[in-house]
């Protein structure tokens, strides 16, 4: 796989990551490619956002509930499948489907990637 455009280290910090905790997970009925419909909880800061996320060849629904996640929280919602997707939730193009990028530790809800 190819390296894309490269970009400055400023446009790096506009990103705003965070982690969020799933709080619910539905199948995205509507969905061209299956997907799954998120809430997440980013905590007080952030407050929970939908999202939509192309991961069901790794995950069910039930075993999603809890787990911390990094997602960009300051994209501008994109509608997808009629959601109102509002985060974009981040993973690893992997075999066997993609893979949630998730921390190792249990932390806060609304902590900043930094």
């Amino acid at each position: 796989m190819e390296i894309k455009d490269l970009i400055t280290f400023d446009d790096f910090l506009k990103l705003d990551i965070r982690v969020g905790e799933i709080i619910e997970a539905s199948v995205l009925e509507k969905a061209k490619k299956p997907a799954y419909r998120l809430k997440v909880d980013f905590g007080e800061s952030v407050g929970i956002k939908d999202s939509s996320a192309q991961i069901t060849e790794q995950y069910n629904p039930e075993e999603l509930i809890g787990k911390q996640v990094l997602a960009v929280v300051n994209f501008p919602p994109r509608k997808i499948a009629g959601l109102n997707s509002q985060v974009l939730v981040l993973g690893t193009y992997s075999d066997g489907g993609v893979v949630l990028i998730t921390p190792d530790k249990k932390v806060k809800k609304g902590d900043i990637l930094g």
